[in-house]
C-alpha cells in the first residue's frame, strides 16, 4: 500500500477492523449457509466504535474519509465480504451527508439545513446506535438518478413516501432506510430516512441467492409511509449534484470485493504450503502457473483501485472518471476469475463445504451485477468515452 493512502490515521482505523477478522471469520460460513443477517459482527462494531467510522470525531466519530472507509472495507472483506457489502449501505449514508456534502455547493441557508439534519444523524448513529441502510435500486434504469419510481407527498410536518426499491440489503436490521424519492412535478431527487418502524413499511420475499447470502436483499415496500421532514437529510437536488460530481461514491462496493480477493490468494497460499491438512504442493509447475495468474489479477486490480483511491475529489477529470470505471471492471471480474483459477488450483475438494473457497467463488460472482455501476453499465460508458465529443469534458458522473 502506498504511504500517501496509509497515513497513520487510516491504517488505526484498519487496525481496528483487523483486530475483529478472525472471529468474523470463523462466523462466515453460518451466515452464508443459513442467508443470515450478521447480527453479532454488528454488535462488534457497535461495540468497537465503528458504526461511526465515518462520523466525524467533532460529532463522536472515529473521523474516516472516503479513502479511510475504502481501506476498512478491504480489510473487513478478506475476513466476510457480505458482512462487509452491509457495512457499505450504512456507511455510505455517513460519506454522503457529510465528507462529499461538504464538498458541493449550496446556499447559506441550505448548508445551515444539512449541518443541522446531519447532526442528528450522527447522533442517532453514535448514541442510539441506529443502522442504516441505503437502497437505491428499484429495477428500472441503471443509471442511479434515473427512473425513480419512488415518489414522496409534501403533507403537513413531512412527506408521505410510495415505492418500491430492490436488493434492499440489512432488511431485517436496518434502524432507518435511507432511499432517494422524487416529488411529482419537481425532478430534484431527494434523499429521505424511512424509519422501519414506520406503518407502511414492509419487507417482502425470501432470501436465498447465489451469494453474498449474509446481506439480507430483499424488497423494501413504501406505503404512504410519513417520513418527518427533518429526516430529508440533504436539501432537495443535492443528490443530484453528487452523483455528478463524485461519482466515485458508486465504486464503494469494489473494496469489499478487493478484500474478498486478498482471502482467496491467502487462503490459496496456505493450501500450497500444506497448511490446510494436506501436503504440500508448491513445487508443482502447473499449480505455479496458476498462483502466478492469481496474483497477476488481484495485483492489478488493487494497482489500478489504490491509484483511483489517490485521485478521490469533487469534479474529477473524465480520464480520471474512467479509471473508476475500469477499477469496478477490473475488481468485480477479477474476483470470479481469481476464484476459479483458486479452484483449479487447489482441486475438488475445494468445491466442498465448508471449504472457505466454494463460498469466495460464489460471493465473487454476484459483484459484476451490482447497480448503479455494474460490469455491464461501466463496459457501456467505456466503450463511448473518448469517441465521441460529448464525453470529452470533466465529470461524466454516476448518472450519465
Amino acid at each position: 500500500m502506498t504511504n500517501s493512502l496509509l497515513t497513520p490515521e487510516r491504517a488505526a482505523l484498519v487496525a481496528r477492523m483487523a483486530e475483529l477478522g478472525p472471529i468474523i471469520a470463523k462466523r462466515s460460513a453460518t451466515f452464508d449457509r443459513e442467508a443470515r443477517f450478521p447480527t453479532e459482527n454488528w454488535d462488534d462494531f457497535k461495540a468497537a466504535g465503528l458504526l461511526g467510522l465515518a462520523v466525524p470525531t467533532t460529532a463522536g466519530g472515529l473521523g474516516a474519509d472516503f479513502v479511510g472507509y475504502a481501506l476498512v472495507a478491504e480489510e473487513l472483506g478478506r475476513h466476510c465480504p457480505a458482512t462487509a457489502l452491509t457495512f457499505n449501505m450504512h456507511v455510505a449514508t455517513t460519506l454522503l451527508v457529510g465528507q462529499i456534502a461538504d464538498d458541493l455547493e449550496m446556499s447559506d441557508a441550505d448548508r445551515t439545513l444539512l449541518h443541522t439534519r446531519r447532526a442528528e444523524l450522527f447522533r442517532g448513529i453514535v448514541e442510539d446506535q441506529m443502522i442504516h441502510s441505503q437502497p437505491f435500486s428499484e429495477g428500472t434504469a441503471p443509471g442511479a438518478v434515473e427512473g425513480i419510481g419512488t415518489k414522496a407527498k409534501p403533507v403537513e410536518g413531512g412527506f408521505l413516501v410510495t415505492g418500491k426499491k430492490i436488493f434492499a440489503s440489512l432488511s431485517s436490521a436496518a434502524s432507518i432506510h435511507n432511499v432517494i424519492a422524487v416529488v411529482p412535478g419537481d425532478d430534484r431527487v431527494r434523499l429521505m430516512g424511512i424509519p422501519a418502524d414506520h406503518p407502511g413499511v414492509t419487507i417482502e420475499g425470501e432470501w436465498d441467492p447465489l451469494g453474498m447470502r449474509a446481506t439480507d436483499s430483499r424488497n423494501l415496500l413504501m406505503a404512504d409511509v410519513l417520513v418527518p421532514t427533518e429526516n430529508e437529510w440533504l436539501p432537495p437536488g443535492l443528490f443530484n449534484q453528487a452523483a455528478d460530481r463524485w461519482p466515485y461514491f458508486y465504486m464503494t462496493l469494489s473494496f469489499a470485493y478487493l478484500g474478498l480477493m486478498r482471502a482467496i490468494i491467502d487462503f490459496s497460499a496456505g493450501y500450497l504450503r500444506g497448511e490446510h491438512g494436506t501436503s504440500a504442493r508448491r513445487d508443482n509447475p502447473v499449480k505455479q502457473a496458476g498462483w502466478a495468474e492469481m496474483n497477476l489479477i488481484y495485483e492489478r486490480a488493487q494497482a489500478l483501485t489504490y491509484r483511483v483511491l489517490g485521485e478521490v475529489s469533487v469534479d474529477p477529470s473524465a480520464a480520471a472518471v474512467r479509471r473508476a470505471w475500469s477499477a469496478m471492471v477490473t475488481t468485480m471480474e477479477g474476483a470470479p476469475d481469481v476464484a476459479s483459477l483458486a479452484i483449479r488450483v487447489c482441486g475438488g475438494r475445494s468445491m466442498l463445504r465448508p471449504n472457505p473457497l466454494e463460498q469466495h467463488f460464489r460471493d465473487a460472482r454476484c459483484g459484476a451485477t451490482m447497480l448503479p455501476w455494474s460490469v455491464e453499465v461501466c463496459l457501456e460508458r467505456l466503450g463511448r468515452t473518448g469517441l465521441y465529443p460529448e464525453h470529452e469534458g470533466g465529470s461524466t458522473g454516476g448518472s450519465v
